[in-house]
C-alpha cells in the first residue's frame, strides 16, 4: 500500500500535463540510445502508357503529365523514347515511374542499340532488345530503376511484338499492356476490348457453356480508338494523367507520331 501512495503520476496522467513540461523531464538511458537514419531516393512522378499489338504495327502511347503528389512539375513530359537511330528496326520504349530513373534507363538502352549496329553493321532485333533490356533491369535488382517499362517493335515476321517489364528484369510478350498510375483503370478495359476476356459468342448456350469470342489482332483505326478512350477515361478518374496524349505508331521502316491534347485540369 506504501508503494501504491509513493508512486509518482506520469506526464501523461496528470492533467495540468503541457508539452512544455515534457522538455524539463530528464531523458532516460534508452531513450537517448543510439538512431536510425535513412532516406527514399525515388519519387513517384504520375503518368500512365499502355501498349497494343497488331498484325503488322504496335502502338504506344503515354500522357505527358508530370506530377509530385499534387503539384504538376510540367504538362509536357514525354514517356515514351525512340531507340536506336535506324527506322529499319523501329523500336519504342516507354517508361512510367520515376521520371529521372526513365530517362537514364533509355540512355542506356539506346547507347547500347547504337553500338550494337556500330559494331555488326546490322541494326538490333526487338528480341535481342527485349532480352538485353531485361539483364540491364536485373543487374540494377538491389537499388532498381524505379520504373515499369514497355519495349514496343516489330519481330522478325513483321508482325507486332510488346514486351512488358517489372522493375528487376522479368518479362513477357503481350498482346496489350498498361502500366503507371492508372493501370488499374486502363487494363481491365484492354483485358475486355483487345483480349476478349468476358466476351462470347452470342447463342453459342447459356451458362457456362457459352463459348468464348475468339482472340483476333484488330486493325489500326479500331486500335487508335481504344488508346483514345482509354486514356479520355483514365483522366475523368486520375488526377496524375491528363495534359496530352503522345502516341507512337511503329510500322515497317518508320515510326509515326501523334499529340492528342487531354484534359487539363
Amino acid at each position: 500500500m506504501a508503494s501504491l501512495m509513493n508512486h509518482a503520476a506520469l506526464p501523461s496522467e496528470n492533467p495540468s500535463y503541457s508539452f512544455s513540461e515534457a522538455s524539463t523531464i530528464p531523458r532516460t538511458e534508452a531513450s537517448s540510445g543510439p538512431r536510425q537514419h535513412g532516406f527514399y531516393p525515388y519519387a513517384d512522378n504520375g503518368g500512365s502508357t499502355l501498349g497494343i499489338t497488331g498484325d503488322t504495327f504496335a502502338i504506344l502511347a503515354g500522357d505527358t503529365r508530370s506530377t509530385s503528389g499534387y503539384n504538376i512539375n510540367t504538362r509536357y513530359e514525354p514517356k515514351l523514347f525512340r531507340i536506336g537511330d535506324d527506322d529499319s528496326s523501329p523500336i519504342v520504349l516507354s517508361v512510367v515511374g520515376f521520371a529521372a530513373d526513365g530517362k537514364a534507363l533509355k540512355e542506356r538502352l539506346d547507347t547500347i542499340v547504337k553500338m550494337y549496329k556500330y559494331q555488326h553493321g546490322k541494326p538490333m532485333s526487338v528480341k535481342a532488345c527485349a532480352q538485353r533490356l531485361s539483364t540491364i533491369l536485373y543487374g540494377k535488382r538491389f537499388f532498381p530503376y524505379y520504373v515499369h517499362a514497355i519495349l514496343g517493335g516489330l519481330d522478325e515476321e513483321g508482325k507486332g511484338a510488346l514486351y512488358s517489364y517489372d522493375p528487376v528484369g522479368s518479362y513477357e510478350r503481350e498482346q496489350c499492356r498498361a502500366a503507371g498510375a492508372a493501370a488499374s483503370l486502363i487494363m481491365p478495359f484492354l483485358d475486355n476490348q483487345v483480349n476478349f476476356k468476358n466476351q462470347y459468342i452470342p447463342g453459342s448456350g447459356s451458362g457456362l457453356s457459352l463459348k468464348e469470342k475468339p482472340r483476333e489482332p484488330l486493325p489500326q483505326d479500331t486500335v487508335l480508338r481504344l488508346v483514345k478512350d482509354a486514356f479520355t477515361s483514365a483522366t475523368e478518374r486520375h488526377i496524375e494523367v491528363g495534359d496530352g496524349l503522345q502516341i507512337l505508331i511503329i510500322m515497317k521502316g518508320e515510326i509515326k507520331e501523334i499529340y492528342v491534347p487531354l484534359k487539363k485540369d
